[in-house]
């Protein structure tokens, strides 16, 4: 069975697309700890992150290094964290969180709830960034 974040990338659920390539996609996460909290995937699907072959270890970093950049050219932050914790969904992902201090990364805390058309305003700004 796919996973959620294969039907993201086939079109079956929508999305608040950040980027996207031929081998993996940013979005907005719809549960976030912190405003423009993104997810980063591969579009191969596998289930642990470090299960991802060297070349498409290294892309996926690069990759999310360019999301993190628009991401703090627009979220106000002292920097973006990153996160690998691969319990929530069985496809490798890596959480990119605007952060100004340790506990805006704690995943426990209360998620924010934001309207359809505020992730869309913020996804938007992001892209263009």
């Amino acid at each position: 069975m796919a996973s959620i974040f294969t039907r993201i990338i086939r079109g079956e659920i929508p999305c608040h697309k950040l980027a996207e390539d031929d081998h993996y996609i940013a979005f907005l996460d719809v549960s976030p700890v912190h405003e423009g909290h993104a997810l980063v995937v591969p579009k191969h699907e596998v289930d642990h992150l470090f299960d991802l072959e060297g070349a498409e270890l290294d892309g996926i970093l690069a990759f999310a290094k360019e999301v993190a950049r628009k991401i703090k050219a627009v979220v106000p932050c002292t920097r973006i964290g990153i996160s690998v914790i691969g319990l929530e969904v069985p496809h490798a992902h890596i959480h990119l969180i605007p952060i100004d201090a340790l506990g805006d990364m704690d995943f426990t805390r209360t998620r924010l709830k934001f309207t359809n058309e505020e992730f869309a305003a913020l996804a938007e700004r992001i892209r263009t960034a």
